[in-house]
């Protein structure tokens, strides 16, 4: 306590000029000031202040020290105001990015719960299927679903995402079940067109070594959403994430082929420029994250948000 307010006496007097209007604006005499600088000139051993009659003039060093004691106090009064009243509180502007097709099933329906527990952030989210850039386009954070790319932003891992070949029963019974991945040249496979940014193919785990398929077909696309709905029509196989299908699968629409080739899952991923001074509302934001999706109970519900998670949207914790 002594040290601070030391530090805030120093900060005081070197922004209004004198002993006495710092003083003046805490409510204690210009003797109480005066000691508090010297303890801290005589704790630092350092000059930071040059007090004559008429005025008081900033060391070479005390110039220094001031930069680093207002940000210091700058600090320490945001981390004070972002808890108050037993609550933890946010504001500001929070841009958020995320592929479109999931974006829309599993980010958009959690924003309602976010702002209401967070009313003073204002959220702006883009939908994009092309790789966004975070740092030039001023995006605060991203959902990533799959493999990442090497990059120097930071990630942390929210979930696995499983990818699946599926079919509709009336393709099957049309063009058979594939009983390897070879045989998948003599399928229709509806895949993602070479501008959506899928380079790797399809991945199958081919005598104990993971292996990128490049299955091809009369029809593709540049948007998954209508290659599900393509895949739903009976129009051929598509290799589809466990978040998009598994109600399909499970209500018979689609069936999963391959299922024994299938690849170690990837992830979902929250992705951002620096971890270190990170703002109140993104980490909140990411924590957010990370409990919903960090519940099974979500993913076999079919990405309702679970009460207890909604009650949980202002809660704080650090981020892995």
């Amino acid at each position: 306590m002594d040290r601070l307010k030391q530090i805030e006496s120093f900060v005081a007097v070197s922004t209004k000029g004198s002993l006495t209007a710092a003083a003046q604006a805490e409510g204690v005499a210009p003797a109480v000031i005066g000691r508090r600088i010297d303890a801290l000139e005589a704790r630092l051993g350092v000059k930071l202040l040059v007090r004559t009659t008429r005025r008081i003039t900033l060391t070479h060093e005390g110039s220094a020290f001031l930069e680093d004691c207002q940000r210091l106090l700058g600090e320490l009064a945001s981390a004070e105001a972002s808890v108050s009243a037993g609550g933890v509180k946010a504001s500001g502007y929070l841009r958020i990015t995320a592929p479109a097709g999931f974006g829309r099933k599993h980010v958009a329906p959690l924003v309602p719960a976010f702002t209401a527990a967070h009313p003073d952030v204002h959220l702006s989210l883009n939908l994009s299927d092309r790789l966004v850039d975070l740092v030039n386009e001023g995006f605060d954070c991203a959902v990533r679903v799959g493999d990442l790319p090497d990059s120097s932003l930071i990630s942390t891992r929210l979930a696995d995402n499983r990818r699946l070949c599926v079919a509709a029963p009336s393709y099957l019974a049309r063009a058979g079940l594939p009983r390897h991945p070879s045989e998948l040249v003599r399928h229709e496979c509806l895949t993602l067109s070479s501008d959506a940014g899928q380079t790797r193919g399809w991945a199958f785990r081919i005598d104990g070594q993971v292996q990128h398929l490049r299955p091809s077909g009369r029809l593709d696309c540049s948007d998954g959403q209508v290659l599900h709905e393509w895949c739903l029509a009976g129009l051929g196989l598509a290799w589809r994430s466990t978040w998009e299908v598994a109600q399909d699968i499970a209500a018979g629409r689609l069936v999963a082929v391959l299922d024994d080739f299938a690849a170690p899952p990837n992830g979902v991923y929250a992705v951002f420029a620096h971890a270190k001074h990170l703002p109140l509302r993104v980490r909140l934001w990411i924590d957010f994250l990370k409990r919903t999706y960090g519940d099974a109970r979500y993913w076999d519900s079919g990405g309702r948000l679970l009460p207890e998670a909604a009650a949980s949207a202002d809660a704080l914790s650090a981020i892995g």
